[in-house]
């Protein structure tokens, strides 16, 4: 009360002053002693000093006002803009009040009248009052009305069974591989969508704290204060989204397993984030500051700084690291986010102050991008260096062919990605047409570097068949390995890229192993009872007979044994092998009783032709059993 009686005090005792030189002017122009000249100087000075001294006083007067209405907020410890709309129109307009007359004062030379000076000096005190006092309000305004909220698009699900390998090619089965193979269903592109990061009611509220700070010159402070405040936001939104900021060096530490579920996760919460709360975030300070220019860009680019650099970070983490063959599934599907994102990035982040996170993004695309391409050509190598010690049991199909196949089916999902990860200009042609029609697809780059794979295997497995002692066994291996391929290759996607020729010259090299088994196999059987070993003497043709009948029951019984243990996984393939063998060993031993049916002891017929067709069923079941087995069985 007493510094208010003294401000009125000191404002009545500068007009008495004012008012008496006025009156002294006058009293002098009045004079009859002065020349017209200095009258009109007089008059002049007189005139200007009664201007200046009623805007003083409108201007004292109207400082006045506006620092009673921000003084009182002061004392005050609720906030305004809660109190209600007239409140923090008032006050709003008290700010614009005090602004007008700073910036009036500031248009004059004030520096040789005290006066002017000291009222400027407190115009601007006041109106620093003021603008720290809407820092406040944006800020609690912000925190307030930001909303935290997860739709169910955002939730983070994931059925999909991992296509992921064991380096030493221990499993891969086909059942496991095709659920697998489906790809990941999270949210399609049509699911996003801009939502309202901050309470939609009040957005004109911050825009007009906005607009006054940058009127009085505070558009550093609001900045600032409006960045700091939405970074801690975008904050609680990776916290929500379960993100949570790693190192380097603790990824690169990472076991798969984890690492794996963070790079998954990784990959959704980038499409939410890209897509959805930096578009959002970008719209709330478009919405705040679009009228003053691309401020509202900076403003965006120094909020999201914070929130993108640790999820770019963690991807260079990711291509830094060494990659064995069962990651690259996931280093695909890091690089198709990234370049699914990349022209929302270039579009948040289109001016020159953003440029930096654009090129660290795409930086990292090219890093994931070079990491794939390096882990996809590394796969043929680790195929070629693969060794085992033992041949496979029953000479079926090898893990290692399960792997490779479904590996590289699986890798078909990934075609367009690939093809421009492997391009190479010495690969540029441009395709002809093959005799079915098709596209020859020698000359696409996947292609080419599958067939290499393939080949790869091939030769790794002809290497493996060295390990069965039985040179039999060995070209059963190889059927049923090659069988496996071609089958992989003809029943999935995989046939795009291999051609027709290629499967026929395949199917003609499981079929090649398949009639080089039945030779080298049932050969020696069958000389038993070939026509050329038959005896023109009757007495040496009736021991004749009776030894080659004795023989030929011991080389089947051997071959029984042996070979009910090997195993053809393949029911066509086993049914097809079969049949083959009875016509001939069937055919023949059925010609070879016939004919000679009279000089044959009952006793020497040990199996009839029956038996034979029933025992060449039991062949290639994968659990060796003897005759006597088979006898018990029936």
């Amino acid at each position: 009360m007493e510094e208010h009686e003294t401000g009125v005090t000191t404002y009545e005792g500068e007009q008495h002053v004012v008012a008496a030189a006025q009156h002294i002017l006058k009293a002098l122009a009045a004079s009859k002693n002065i020349n017209d000249g200095l009258r009109k100087t007089l008059l002049d000075v007189e005139t200007h000093l009664s201007s200046m001294s009623s805007r003083l006083i409108t201007e004292r007067r109207n400082i006045k006002g506006a620092e009673d209405e921000v003084k009182s907020w002061e004392a005050n410890h609720s906030m305004i803009w809660d109190s209600g709309l007239r409140e923090s129109s008032e006050y709003l307009n008290a700010v614009r009040e005090i602004e007008t007359v700073t910036r009036s004062l500031q248009s004059l030379c004030v520096s040789e009248n005290w006066k002017q000076k000291e009222l400027l000096h407190r115009a601007e005190g006041v109106l620093q009052i003021a603008m720290s006092r809407l820092e406040e309000e944006l800020v609690h305004i912000l925190l307030q009305h930001t909303q935290f909220f997860e739709p169910e698009f955002m939730s983070f699900h994931s059925d999909r069974v991992d296509m992921v390998f064991d380096e030493s090619f221990v499993s891969a089965e086909d059942e496991a591989i095709e659920e697998a193979s489906r790809r990941n269903g999270d949210c399609s592109q049509s699911e996003f969508g801009i939502i309202d990061l901050v309470h939609a009611d009040v957005i004109p509220d911050l825009k007009d704290i906005a607009n006054v700070m940058f009127a009085s010159k505070y558009h550093q402070e609001f900045c600032l204060a409006f960045i700091t405040s939405r970074r801690h936001a975008l904050q609680e939104y990776l916290v929500i989204l379960g993100m949570k900021t790693l190192s380097i060096e603790n990824v690169l530490k990472m076991e798969w397993d984890c690492l794996n579920s963070k790079m998954k996760k990784w990959m959704w919460a980038m499409k939410i984030i890209i897509k959805v709360y930096l578009a959002s975030e970008k719209r709330l300070c478009k919405q705040i500051l679009g009228h003053l220019g691309l401020v509202y860009q900076s403003c965006f680019t120094e909020i999201s700084k914070g929130f993108v650099m640790p999820l770019l970070n963690f991807g260079e983490a990711i291509a830094m690291g060494t990659h064995g063959p069962e990651r690259l599934f996931r280093l695909l599907d890091m690089y198709e986010v990234l370049e699914n994102l990349a022209v929302d990035v270039d579009i948040l982040f289109f001016d020159e102050s953003s440029c930096f996170l654009r090129h660290e993004f795409h930086k990292l695309v090219r890093s994931i991008g070079n990491t794939v391409r390096s882990t996809f050509l590394a796969f043929e190598n680790a195929i070629a260096t693969y060794r085992s010690a033992k041949g496979f049991p029953g000479g079926g199909i090898h893990p290692l062919t399960r792997y490779v196949m479904n590996y590289i089916k699986t890798l078909t999902e990934y075609r367009d990605t690939l093809c421009l990860l492997l391009a190479d200009e010495s690969l540029v042609s441009v395709p002809h047409s093959t005799e079915h029609g098709t596209s020859d697809l020698t000359f696409y780059p996947m292609a080419c570097q599958l067939r290499s794979i393939t080949t790869t295997l091939e030769s790794n497995l002809r290497n493996k068949s060295k390990l069965y002692r039985d040179v039999a066994l060995q070209h059963i291996f190889m059927m049923n390995n090659l069988h496996y391929i071609v089958q992989k290759v003809k029943s999935s996607e995989l046939s795009q890229f291999f051609g027709d020729e290629w499967l026929r010259q395949h199917t003609g090299k499981f079929q090649h192993e398949a009639r080089s088994y039945e030779r080298v196999t049932w050969s020696s059987v069958l000389s038993m009872i070939s026509e050329g070993s038959s005896s023109t003497c009757a007495l040496s043709l009736k021991a004749s007979l009776k030894k080659r009948c004795t023989g030929f029951s011991i080389a089947f019984e051997e071959v029984y044994r042996n070979q009910t243990g090997w195993l053809i996984p393949n029911h066509q393939l086993r049914e097809d092998v079969q049949i083959s063998i009875s016509q001939k060993l069937v055919h023949a031993y059925w010609t070879f009783i016939g004919k000679n049916s009279s000089g044959i002891g009952e006793k020497w017929i040990k199996y009839s032709v029956d038996d034979l067709e029933s025992f060449i069923l039991d062949l290639f079941g994968g659990s060796s059993r003897s005759l006597r087995d088979h006898q018990r069985r029936k």
